[in-house]
């Protein structure tokens, strides 16, 4: 397809990274201050070179052909803000990241019913659980965009957790689970703030793959979250994972295959256990994980159904227009 012209906010850096590998002219407002969504490229980026950071008081003077929203704030307030008139009446994706809030299955979606709108979910999960109303949905699975030279070497006979500000979210990002489990088991945690509760504190994109190589297992204590992309981008270096069987990760993980998955946390710690006394069995479900990552999530598949979804939105909105 053509090149198009994409207005995003930088919300989500990781996912970011992997979306901006579908070759468009991507645009990222910038603020003074770097409040949410404004922090541009962000510090030591590996985007592509193509993603350009813009002054949010220049957007309105862009040639843009697609708005993507990604926040209630984005939809509501930004977007109103920054874009002229005439880019409001753009095409539009809102691309939601998470699980429905505050309730499960009650929660209708900021965007439900508006006829400008195509809403993006990352999990069948997620598109089952929002009350989207009328406006037309899709799914996009993940994909991750990291060093394709990192490979698991599981060497370090600890397991994993990779959660921002864990302790500050609670009980939905599983802090008690992880407290509970590095009572029994050698464990540590990676992410923002982690270095508060005795983890290693923020590594860099660019760095923590080759860092997380060196642990046995990765552990996700989420409780209820979209499928986070700490878990894929484990799979994908070849890394087995131990997770809740909630949301999305039951579609994904199968016992003694990738890893290990269930609501129990006294089996779940035993099956630790037994991936830290048995290295060779953590290396032969850590290939397995890499190989589903590789064909699941992989990226050339990513950028397709992403570029399916802009021609889509972006034709339909030219064919309304000549209507």
């Amino acid at each position: 397809m053509r090149q198009l012209n994409i207005l995003i906010w930088h919300i989500h850096g990781a996912y970011l990274t992997a979306l901006t590998q579908a070759e468009h002219n991507w645009f990222l407002p910038v603020k003074p201050g770097k409040p949410e969504g404004y922090i541009g490229r962000g510090e030591s980026s590996t985007m592509p070179e193509y993603v350009q950071e813009v002054p949010a008081g220049e957007v309105r003077n862009l040639d843009l052909d697609l708005i993507i929203f990604q926040t209630p704030q984005n939809y509501r307030v930004d977007q109103f803000e920054i874009l002229s008139p005439e880019q409001q009446q753009l095409p539009k994706i809102y691309l939601e990241h998470n699980t429905p809030e505050p309730h499960p299955a009650f929660s209708r979606h900021p965007a439900a019913d508006d006829p400008g709108v195509t809403l993006v979910h990352v999990t069948h999960y997620n598109q089952l659980m929002w009350d989207n109303g009328t406006v037309p949905t899709c799914v996009i699975e993940h994909s991750v965009a990291i060093d394709p030279s990192v490979r698991y070497r599981g060497h370090r006979a600890e397991g994993i957790v990779v959660v921002n500000e864990m302790q500050r979210r609670g009980r939905m990002a599983g802090f008690d689970i992880f407290e509970q489990v590095r009572q029994r088991l050698p464990i540590t945690t990676v992410g923002m703030q982690s270095e508060s509760i005795g983890g290693l504190g923020d590594i860099h994109y660019r760095y923590l793959h080759r860092h997380l190589a060196e642990y046995r297992f990765l552990f996700s204590p989420m409780r209820y979250s979209s499928l986070p992309l700490a878990v894929i981008e484990a799979m994908t270096i070849g890394m087995p994972i131990v997770a809740l069987a909630t949301t999305e990760l039951p579609t994904v993980i199968e016992n003694n295959v990738h890893g290990f998955v269930s609501c129990n946390i006294h089996e779940l710690i035993d099956q630790m256990h037994w991936l830290l006394d048995k290295p060779d069995e953590a290396h032969r479900m850590g290939e397995q994980a890499r190989q589903l990552a590789l064909s699941r999530f992989g990226i050339g598949r990513f950028v397709q159904d992403w570029n399916r979804v802009f021609n889509d939105v972006v034709n339909v909105q030219v064919l309304s227009t000549l209507r």
